[in-house]
């Protein structure tokens, strides 16, 4: 176990220069700080060494002409942590079993290794596209789509292809014992025949469904109503005709479509995974974009990034809508801490969402026993949960209206006062 961790380690720490390499690069202002990046013209000829994780870094303080005093300090730290973090997250959820029941015996049985591995694995790939989307985020307060698209798209993938990456399920067994199961769509309930694969067509029409909803949301459009919907709508359609990128998403559109179907036809366990991950891509990405629409609506002012939406949508491709419900309502709770922080230090108004999200998706990774033993209860609600969650984002925009006009009352109030 411990040359395992130790190369877990190192294996993490290329991991985090990779995620340097990755933010700095796709940034909306791409900059050479990675010294896998082509350096700058006036920059110092770069060394081999240079590219050694963590210790490189020391060597390329010399760029600090170019990038500002201490530019390194963060990426060196960024790949220690990663390099721990990998290592870490491999003996908590492989060698303890820290993703299931404490009735589970320990060491883990042999045949439930293949299961954790792959969990592990699934998680770990997600911390790393989290991790690059969280940092350019914070930096500028954007989410590339060449982090999100991607990575939903890979874990669709997995989700079919080894649906044990889910989160774990374990249930006991009346007489002693344990099953070891995946938290699919209908958890913590069994899962129902009406959502097997072919013959049945409802499920099949649902996968479509929430599957072009997804390649819908990612087309290039802008929407104008100040001279009315009819002309908004117009100008909507034609930016969405004439974009390069609308053939490219119309073909990802329909082999996403036919590999689903082929999916849908041999249906198992690999349909029951990929059902799974195309409801939870799609309900938390339009609990987002819900969200979004409302709170905007209520601010006048954009509330929340359509990146925040795609970011959403991604994590839920690898953990499902129960686990991004509990996410999304966890994320807040550290957002506003930070905000009211930052807005005290530095009456910065504009707060990224995305690493809250990220943040919280990572807390409900690592105490996921925890959280679902807590929480699944609610899910037995059937219909309900659905309700509740299109009731949340109604419920948030009316607190922000009243929380607007308060703030209004009391500027008035203020300037009446010292009239």
């Amino acid at each position: 176990m411990e040359a395992r961790l130790a190369a877990l380690l190192v294996l993490g720490a290329f991991l985090g220069s990779a995620a340097n390499l990755a933010i700095y690069r796709l940034a909306w202002h791409p900059r050479a700080i990675s010294p896998w990046s082509w350096p700058e013209p006036s920059a110092p000829p770069r060394r081999a060494w240079d590219r050694l994780p963590i210790f490189g870094w020391l060597g390329l303080r010399r760029e600090a002409s170019l990038y500002g005093a201490g530019f390194w300090v963060r990426p060196m730290l960024l790949e220690l942590l990663a390099g721990i973090g990998l290592a870490w997250l491999y003996w908590w959820e492989v060698a303890q079993g820290g993703l299931l029941p404490p009735g589970v015996p320990r060491p883990l049985p042999a045949d439930w290794l293949p299961t954790v591995h792959l969990e592990f694995v699934a998680h770990a790939m997600l911390g790393f596209l989290m991790l690059v989307a969280s940092l350019i985020d914070a930096d500028e307060k954007i989410i590339p789509d060449e982090i999100t698209i991607p990575g939903t798209l890979v874990g669709l993938l997995l989700a079919a292809a080894w649906p044990r990456m889910l989160l774990p399920d374990a249930v006991p067994i009346i007489g002693g014992g344990w099953h070891l199961d995946f938290l699919h769509l209908a958890s913590p309930d069994d899962w129902p025949a009406s959502l097997d694969g072919a013959p049945q067509q409802g499920p099949l029409v649902l996968a479509l469904f929430c599957w072009w909803l997804w390649c819908a949301a990612l087309l290039p459009r802008s929407w104008y109503g100040r001279h009315g919907w009819r002309r908004a709508a117009v100008l909507c359609w034609a930016r969405i005709v004439r974009d390069p990128s609308t053939p490219r998403l119309l073909r990802m559109a329909l082999m996403g479509a036919l590999a689903i179907a082929v999916v849908w036809f041999h249906g198992g366990p690999g349909w029951q995974g990929l059902l799974t991950a195309l409801v939870g891509m799609a309900a938390s990405g339009g609990f987002v974009w819900l969200v979004r629409v409302l709170c905007t609506a209520a601010l006048h002012r954009e509330a929340m990034g359509f990146g925040d939406v795609t970011l959403m949508a991604m994590i839920g491709a690898y953990l499902g809508w129960q686990s991004c419900l509990v996410v999304f309502f966890l994320a807040p709770l550290a957002g506003l801490m930070v905000g009211v922080l930052r807005l005290i230090l530095f009456r910065d108004r504009e707060i990224p969402y995305g690493p809250f999200l990220c943040l919280a998706a990572i807390f409900l990774v690592v105490r996921w026993q925890a959280i679902w033993e807590y929480t699944q209860g609610v899910f037995l609600l059937g219909w309900l949960v659905p309700l509740v969650m299109l009731a949340c984002p109604v419920l948030m925009a009316v607190m922000l209206i009243t929380w607007r006009l308060m703030l209004f009352l009391l500027a008035h109030l203020w300037e009446r006062g010292r009239g």
